[in-house]
């Protein structure tokens, strides 16, 4: 082996020791990046000057428009989470659900898939369940390892049903990759790839996850009825009438639902950007929030939730920009609406965060957001500088050389991909492979004339399957801090054996049908 190839393998297990070993990962991409630089450039390995495009690469990150969106999502995630939303929900949908055999693991399932699409963050689902579920489902008599497996499950959906950080983070990836992979075949005007595309490609494999879930949840009812029996109906309603039942389950959904539709679909049918979406689920979530934690009248929140409304219907139908030559009346009438609009809005808004705050809940909501942000903007950074320094190294090229002699040709780079991100994922997170591996082989596998949309997916499945394999998975460890001491860790990891296993085959069937990621995109985008 050359020196440059012994530098590159050597890059990646300082990375994998110093990570698993606990070291915070942006300042062990950094750092690791800084060392190896230093020690090829003292051996005549490593050009130093390649380290002045740092600062353009940084540059071109903090300006991306598209990265706004995750702290507005995170921030989207958090204040839902502090509103109690996940509480109602999983009270009137196992009183739904309760009844049937299993029923209890569908409501999870149903409940997973709903925060997933409205709140995104796996750390706060599992631990809400876990916390709420879990003591149910045992003293109910379901089998621990089940109801485990179906509660750390469950919450790791928000990483692949939109919209999703794991999304927005990889469609970057993506994108940047597809513009590469096509400079390098010589095209120099390419579609673009936007995360709305990953969006809309993630929507029907992530429905198709939570259709799994819940098969194997009423097999497993079907097959071991003591592994998860149903509850009688007496004990789940109450006391409530059927239809006192239905305006409970419907006070609990209509909420969310509605935030869901106006955010996903406004990104789905090209109303609003990502970014702006995310935007648009920050105020929702705040209105939300103070409607379910203040006291008084709930007037200002749905005058501001109309407003809201409003105004996307109007930005969607009306030319709202001010100082053209040639205003149209309806602009005129639009304009003057949308400034209304906009009063309202600011009103709910201030109503909303007075009374998060004096919920208590206003603090642990900004600094859980800014928490997570800066982790992400922090392992970017460390993920540019590695990323540098290993293409300094002829990293990318070893690589390239490597997929490319292959058995297989296509297939099989892609198979072994899948498999090493699969196998990482048992010892790092989805951010750290995002950012370190993603640049390294997409650009080469999109050179071999896989659709970008289906391969971002087939990446962000597998991702989502790091929160579940041991030892580091960290629905595991979310779930294994609130679980009763009665349940051992053993129990946790043999319980999510099985929605592993359906993850994989998800993969599969990904991968024999491609049209499940590449339909939809094509239908709505063109």
């Amino acid at each position: 082996m050359s020196p440059n190839e012994i530098f590159v393998v050597l890059m990646f297990v300082g990375v994998c020791l110093f990570l698993m070993i606990g070291f915070p990962v942006a300042f062990s991409l950094g750092g690791i990046a800084l060392i190896f630089a230093g020690l090829g450039s003292l051996v005549g390995a490593f050009d130093i000057s390649f380290l002045g495009f740092f600062p353009n690469r940084i540059f071109g990150f903090m300006t991306n428009e598209v990265l706004i969106a995750v702290p507005l999502f995170v921030f989207m995630g958090v204040m839902l989470e502090r509103s109690k939303v996940a509480e109602e929900l999983l009270d009137t949908l196992g009183m739904a659900f309760g009844s049937l055999p299993g029923g209890l693991g569908i409501s999870v399932c149903v409940v997973g898939a709903l925060l997933a699409a409205s709140t995104g963050i796996v750390g706060a689902t599992v631990v809400t369940m876990g916390l709420l579920s879990l003591p149910t489902m045992l003293r109910r008599g379901y089998d621990p390892s089940l109801a485990c497996g179906s509660i750390s499950a469950s919450g790791t959906l928000g990483q692949i049903i939109p919209p999703s950080i794991v999304l927005v983070v990889l469609g970057d990836q993506i994108s940047n990759a597809y513009q590469e992979a096509q400079r390098i075949l010589g095209n120099f005007a390419p579609d673009p790839v936007s995360v709305g595309d990953l969006f809309a490609g993630a929507l029907i494999p992530g429905l198709c996850l939570v259709g799994m879930y819940i098969l194997y949840q009423v097999t497993i009812a079907i097959i071991r009825p003591s592994s998860s029996p149903p509850i009688p109906r007496e004990e789940l309603t109450k006391g409530l009438t059927p239809g006192e039942l239905r305006m409970k389950i419907a006070h609990a959904l209509v909420a969310p639902v509605i935030l869901i539709i106006a955010v996903l679909g406004s990104i789905l049918a090209g109303i609003a950007t990502p970014t702006e979406a995310a935007a648009m689920g920050a105020i929702g979530a705040t209105l939300l929030g103070g409607l379910r934690m203040g006291e008084g009248s709930g007037a200002p929140i749905y005058a501001a939730t109309i407003g809201l409304l409003l105004l996307l219907i109007l930005n969607a139908f009306f030319d709202l920009r001010q100082g053209r030559e040639n205003v149209t009346t309806g602009d005129t009438v639009a304009m003057v609406l949308g400034a209304i609009s906009c009063i309202f809005v600011a009103w709910g808004i201030a109503v909303s965060l007075w009374r998060v705050y004096g919920g208590g809940a206003l603090h642990e909501v900004v600094q859980g957001t800014t928490k997570i942000s800066a982790m992400v903007f922090g392992i970017v950074i460390g993920a540019q500088l590695f990323s540098l320094v290993f293409r300094g190294f002829g990293g990318d090229d070893l690589v390239h050389e490597f997929l490319v002699s292959l058995p297989g040709g296509v297939v099989g780079a892609m198979l072994v991909v899948m498999a090493i991100m699969f196998i990482m994922g048992f010892f790092l997170d989805f951010i750290e492979i995002t950012f370190v591996v993603v640049p390294i082989v997409a650009p080469i596998l999109l050179q071999m004339d896989m659709n970008p949309v289906w391969l971002g997916i087939m990446i962000a499945i597998n991702l989502q399957t790091s929160f579940l394999t041991p030892p580091f998975g960290f629905a595991l460890f979310y779930l294994r801090g609130v679980a009763p001491e009665s349940v051992t860790t053993m129990q946790i990891y043999k319980g999510v054996i099985p929605f592993v296993t359906i993850q994989i085959l998800a993969l599969v069937m990904l991968s024999f049908f491609p049209g499940l990621a590449t339909w939809l995109p094509k239908v709505i985008y063109g």
